[in-house]
């Protein structure tokens, strides 16, 4: 077990240092592979753990964001858009308690229902561009609420 956890630990330090190396991929190729919204490197490591592709691995290193506490606790946003698809709300049933009952919570905050559309967070910046794009399929209702907390400034409104 330990042996298996440090050969483990070397492959995510030589990958890091690997990717490291080189350069960060635009948002645009990194939606391309797939990778949308803000990835945290940590993410990646832990997508290491399970999936044994190293390109994937690589990919996602590429396109991570660093999710040190120092850099994390820095990035805020105006406002959100949550994303959805009316017709499957009925399968983000903590999607759905969050916005009934939590969303008055974030005046800045609007829903929108889009055809087809799995759950997202569009997040906003002053002038209202988006900014960054984050699944939430299954995000728990308490982990939205402590984001929207966390990331969404607070409006004269919510003061």
């Amino acid at each position: 077990m330990a042996r298996a956890w440090t050969k483990t630990m070397v492959m995510i330090m030589m990958l890091t240092w690997t990717i490291s190396a080189k350069e960060q991929l635009s948002g645009k190729e990194c939606e391309d592979l797939g990778f949308t919204g803000l990835a945290l490197c940590s993410d990646c490591h832990s997508l290491s753990e399970y999936v044994k592709d190293q390109e994937l691995v690589s990919d996602c290193l590429k396109c991570c964001a660093d999710d040190s506490e120092d850099s994390m606790s820095k990035v805020s946003y105006s406002g959100a858009i949550l994303e959805v698809c009316m017709r499957k709300l009925v399968f983000y049933p903590e999607i759905v308690g969050f916005i009934e009952e939590e969303k008055e919570k974030f005046p800045s905050v609007n829903v929108q229902y889009i055809f087809n559309s799995p759950p997202k967070l569009i997040m906003l910046d002053e002038d209202g561009e988006h900014k960054e794009t984050i699944r939430i399929d299954n995000w728990k209702r308490e982990h939205l609420l402590q984001y929207m907390r966390e990331k969404v400034k607070p409006t004269s409104a919510s003061l």
